[in-house]
């Protein structure tokens, strides 16, 4: 990801203490999506208390899915409780709304049955909290579906069940942009961006093409080469978006997915999330490294590990941001420079905590890596380096990364330090 220093000043388009260290690979549980989902078949019809609450909900979701599938408001307010709050009927009306401009091959619900609260409403025969998600998939974008929570409350009042709130004590509601307001999207040969400034849109769709052939060129064509862009209105639609990992107003962007499973190279919802603070003031070379770095990190999630060396993560992803950028390396990691005029080069690669830091010690370690992966690519070429990724993405094992690093550039990596290292006075001036 691009450092702050001079050419991250440079990026923010002189946004005072705009810290773009948000580009980064977000840690994610390696688990493949829970067996035995329920899916929506389209059914219609508010369900009744004669049945179970558990066939009486399934019933509700099922209907409220199909209405948004078939684009049926009626259908679907029918499902709200009309005693809920003023304020969450009319949030329901606007998010129906909203879905109308999303496209997407899937949209149901799946109910655990075997648990849940039993929150008090005033007025309500019986109230049931049970754990919902939310199954989607973007089309054009998600080659399979993901899962997020849903923290739904149903009251049943008489004969039927209804959705009265969705958020509990024990769970909250994941709102994706839909949930923020209308939504522009813009559907490019490569990817879809949802946002909710048209100008914003279509601004990063005219260079999301080029972006992922970047990559690909790169990375190779392994890989969906499609890329779902979010662009939030607010910091709180980012932090929604993004999730708590991350301090909002220190990214600029960031790539993120819910699912990952390295071992079937299976990922959930991937995508490309820009901070609404920062990306507006973005140069269009700046947007486009930005682009170039989050999308890298999609191409390369389902081989990339949770606790894989953050040099390699973020270093390989720069060198594709920064490549035939027209930044000059001096400009790309002013920080090293001053760094190895005033103390010399680094005795050693960055570790991951030095990833969690802010400020220049946060830029100095994307700049060291930025610059260890160049000198990689000019001595090894750039097939070589995406061997080298592969090898110790796939790790988070320091000896296996050490061995990897060994077996494909013939060198320890105390001997690559050095030789990198040998060579940073010539690299930067």
């Amino acid at each position: 990801m691009p450092g702050s220093g001079k050419f991250r000043g440079w990026l923010a388009a002189g946004a005072a203490g705009a810290v773009l260290a948000g580009v980064t690979a977000i840690s994610l549980p390696a688990s493949e999506s829970p067996p035995g989902s329920v899916h929506i078949t389209g059914q219609t019809g508010l369900a009744f208390s004669a049945q179970p609450p558990e066939v009486a909900v399934r019933n509700l979701l099922e209907q409220r899915a199909a209405a948004v599938r078939a684009g049926d408001e009626a259908a679907f307010v029918a499902t709200v409780d009309p005693k809920a709050p003023h304020d969450f009927q009319q949030r329901q009306h606007e998010l129906f709304r909203n879905l109308a401009t999303i496209p997407v091959t899937e949209w149901s619900y799946e109910l655990d049955a075997t648990t849940g609260s039993r929150p008090p409403m005033p007025e309500a025969d019986e109230t049931w909290a049970p754990p919902v998600e939310l199954r989607y998939a973007l089309a054009g974008v998600d080659s399979v579906p993901t899962q997020r929570p849903l923290g739904y409350v149903f009251a049943r009042r008489g004969g039927s069940w209804y959705l009265t709130d969705d958020e509990t004590a024990e769970r909250t509601t994941w709102r994706g942009p839909w949930n923020f307001g209308p939504c522009q999207v813009e559907r490019t040969a490569n990817g879809l961006i949802i946002g909710h400034q048209r100008e914003s849109v279509e601004r990063v769709s005219r260079q999301l093409d080029a972006a992922v052939a970047d990559v690909t060129e790169v990375w190779g064509p392994g890989w969906s080469q499609q890329v779902g862009v979010l662009l939030p209105e607010s910091q709180e639609e980012l932090r929604s978006l993004v999730g708590p990992q991350f301090a909002v107003d220190g990214i600029a962007a960031v790539a993120v997915a819910d699912r990952v499973n390295t071992a079937t190279r299976r990922v959930e919802g991937p995508r490309v999330v820009l901070n609404p603070k920062t990306a507006n003031q973005l140069s269009d070379i700046a947007l486009r490294v930005v682009l170039r770095h989050e999308i890298t990190h999609i191409a390369a999630r389902a081989d990339t590990v949770d606790g894989a060396p953050m040099w390699m993560l973020e270093g390989f992803a720069d060198y594709v941001g920064y490549r035939n950028s027209g930044v000059a390396p001096k400009d790309i990691a002013p920080d090293l420079v001053r760094h190895v005029r005033e103390a010399g080069p680094p005795a050693k690669l960055p570790e991951d905590g030095e990833f969690h830091q802010a400020g220049r010690r946060l830029d100095l370690a994307y700049q060291q890596s930025w610059s260890v992966i160049h000198y990689l690519a000019e001595r090894l070429g750039e097939p070589r380096v995406v061997e080298l990724y592969r090898r110790v993405a796939a790790t988070n094992d320091q000896t296996a990364a050490d061995r990897a690093v060994r077996e494909v550039t013939g060198q320890t990596t105390q001997q690559l330090i050095a030789a990198w290292g040998t060579q940073l006075p010539r690299t930067l001036t």
